[in-house]
């Protein structure tokens, strides 16, 4: 990008980027979401009907399949481009929602949401939008494209129960496989070429620092907590929406529940995330969320013929859920190495796939052969272990990452400069890349002389 936009905005060119890039990446996880309050109900539906293992497999297929090929996917978009990797994505993407949508049997769905998480497009399109972006205004892209996660799940789970009635799952396949190809249309009208195409560290994993990332026992530590937590949040879904028509609360109308419940949650995580971030509270705040949810746990189990109890344990549940959703991208920022977040990002978010996976499988075999109980004390176990994992972890330091332009140079002035950067006031870790350009600098705000970076890098920052 070129550096004489003004520096404290984002250009329309960002913007329209940012964008369209957030509209891609939650239709990808759309696919995921879309379907978890309804599909129990479609597949006791099914002809031959489905065993509720199959069922969870059918919900997990997405994560595998996501899992196994998002950081390969990225890797390759450095070699062909953004935009076609995201094609190809975007197409596989409606190849699996059209095969899931004409089955006459589970394992025809099985094989749609195996395609469907085929076109695994999230590395590309983070690489695409640090591409399009200034570095001063990356962190801001990043976090609106991120945000749709949460916003994509909220929107899913209370538009799926009155689409189910109108349309059925079929046609909600099929609507999302609609919706893949208009993404196609976004991608090549909306969405800018970049002018240069680089390397990101602070998007994109690189090979060369896998080793420091898998033997980082803090970082792990993170990686089996997002793992824990959707593992969690996939097994739920094959007892939940089957716990409120207990009650007596039909399909179409789960939403009156699930949509109260997510506006008072995201009220209540705010307080707690401000507080986290400005006294560097994040560890408590933290360990108490993994606590919650874990309560929430036994909660549910001992509600679930109760319509009240089962709504007060969702409360609990998804307070705790979007308060470690949001905690855990900035916890993986302070703690992972200053070169290597995009490697650190890149292996958490295969892990979270994963977690949807192994949570929807196992909870599935659980739920058929020995009860909702067993699937509730599979979810209170990987908690449990995560909440010991949580109470020994380090308290991360209270930093942020900045970025800053820096002009052409070799690795021997690079080296040189980045030994002067980390030796100024509040500044944790420092490393420049000659090769892309950038300065990555880990800092706390506190004490942190910017100033005096901006004159080490010769005003260009």
């Amino acid at each position: 990008m070129s550096s004489s936009l003004p520096p404290d905005k984002m250009s329309p060119i960002e913007l329209r980027a940012t964008a369209g890039l957030a509209g891609i990446y939650g239709l990808r996880m759309l696919g995921m979401f879309i379907i978890l309050p309804v599909f129990a109900f479609y597949a006791e539906h099914l002809p031959g009907g489905a065993s509720y293992t199959l069922v969870g497999i059918a919900l997990g297929a997405y994560g595998l399949t996501q899992a196994i090929l998002q950081i390969p996917f990225g890797w390759l978009s450095d070699r062909i481009g953004r935009k076609p990797v995201i094609y190809i994505g975007l197409i596989l993407f409606a190849i699996g929602s059209f095969v899931a949508a004409s089955a006459t049997d589970i394992y025809v769905v099985i094989l749609g949401r195996v395609i469907q998480g085929a076109g695994a497009i999230s590395a590309a399109v983070m690489a695409l939008a640090a591409d399009l972006t200034r570095e001063e205004h990356r962190t801001k892209a990043m976090a609106a494209i991120g945000m749709t996660i949460g916003a994509t799940f909220a929107l899913s789970l209370i538009i799926a129960p009155a689409l189910n009635n109108v349309i059925g799952v079929p046609g909600i396949f099929a609507m999302t496989g609609v919706l893949a190809l208009l993404a196609m249309v976004v991608v090549f009208k909306i969405i800018p070429d970049p002018v240069i195409s680089r390397f990101h560290s602070d998007t994109e994993a690189s090979a060369g620092r896998f080793r420091n990332v898998l033997r980082n026992p803090q970082l792990l530590r993170l990686d089996f907590g997002v793992f824990a937590l959707h593992a969690t949040l996939m097994a739920l879904w094959l007892v939940v929406p089957l716990s409120l028509r207990t009650t007596g609360l039909a399909a179409d109308h789960h939403w009156q529940v699930y949509l109260p419940v997510l506006l008072l949650s995201m009220v209540l995580i705010v307080p707690a995330i401000i507080y986290g971030e400005k006294k560097a509270k994040l560890k408590q705040i933290f360990v108490i969320s993994v606590a919650v949810l874990l309560a929430s746990q036994v909660m549910l189990a001992y509600a679930f013929d109760s319509l009240w109890g089962t709504t007060l344990a969702l409360l609990v549940f998804f307070t705790a859920f979007n308060l470690l959703e949001a905690t855990l991208p900035s916890l993986i920022s302070k703690i992972a190495p200053v070169g290597a977040k995009g490697t650190a990002i890149g292996v958490y978010s295969s892990v979270q796939f994963l977690g949807a996976f192994v949570g929807a499988t196992v909870g599935g075999y659980l739920y058929q052969h020995y009860g909702a109980s067993a699937l509730y004390a599979f979810c209170g176990a990987l908690l449990t272990l995560w909440l010991v994992f949580a109470v020994t972890m380090k308290a991360p330091a209270a930093v942020r990452t900045r970025m800053y332009h820096v002009q052409e140079m070799d690795t021997g002035r690079a080296s040189g400069l980045s030994r002067q950067l980390a030796a100024l006031p509040g500044v944790h870790e420092a490393l420049v890349l000659a090769s892309e350009g950038v300065a990555y600098l880990k800092v706390d705000m506190r004490g942190f002389d910017e100033e005096g970076v901006v004159q080490l890098l010769g005003g260009e920052a």
